[in-house]
């Protein structure tokens, strides 16, 4: 019976969560932070995957982010440079085009590329609220059309932050990107909240934007 009772109190904190407030912003001319590139670019990271404080895996990782057709291709790699990921993702779905173990697990692939999404590209939708947190953080937030809430927030700091909610207001996803840099991609901290928590650091190793090769004419 006790232990019905914890689990009973466990949903219900969990059912109850709700988003943080969004205060009036002071200045009603408030620009939404917006750390994201613009044009299509290839980031390559180092990637430490890190469980209760201690790195599990160490990976490299290959992004080209497409911002204007809102596309991602993403390979993962391994220190010496076996593919052991690839697939493609965008408005007509992902294609999965390679996955050895452990990367074949169900519901892999889609939970990563949304991360990579929620990294790289800017939200979708129209924000609802702008304003500031209480800890006087400026932040933009948007209602997923699939559900969820999505905050982009400058910390006192100069960092950014995108964080995910679900639809009920529990914490999903929380991406710290660096602050006062050039390339706010230079460091990214992505802390993600499941069944077991668990922190992807990644450290920029090389960015390039690119060009699309012209059409041939006939």
């Amino acid at each position: 019976m006790k232990g019905l009772l914890l689990l009973i109190g466990s949903f219900l904190l969990v059912s109850c969560a709700a988003l943080p407030a969004v205060l009036p912003p002071s200045d009603q001319t408030m620009t939404c932070p917006s750390p994201f590139f613009t044009g299509k670019t290839r980031f390559i990271h180092a990637i430490e995957a890190r469980m209760s404080g201690e790195i599990k895996a160490v990976m490299i990782g290959v992004t080209l982010a497409d911002p204007a057709l809102r596309t991602l291709s993403c390979a993962i790699m391994s220190p010496e440079g076996m593919v052991l990921f690839e697939a493609f993702f965008g408005p007509s779905g992902m294609i999965v085009n390679r996955a050895l173990p452990p990367f074949d697990a169900a519901d892999f692939a889609g939970n990563m590329m949304d991360d990579i999404a929620l990294i790289f590209l800017k939200p979708s939708g129209a924000v609802t609220q702008k304003g500031v947190l209480a800890a006087g953080e400026v932040v933009c937030r948007r209602h997923k059309d699939q559900g969820g809430w999505i905050d982009v927030l400058q910390r006192r700091d100069g960092r950014i932050q995108v964080r995910r909610y679900s639809e009920g207001g529990s914490l999903k996803r929380s991406v710290t990107l660096a602050g006062g840099a050039f390339n706010p991609y230079s460091t990214i901290e992505l802390h993600a909240s499941e069944l077991v928590n668990y922190t992807l650091m990644m450290t920029l190793i090389e960015s390039e934007a690119v060009q699309d090769e012209p059409q041939l004419r006939e």
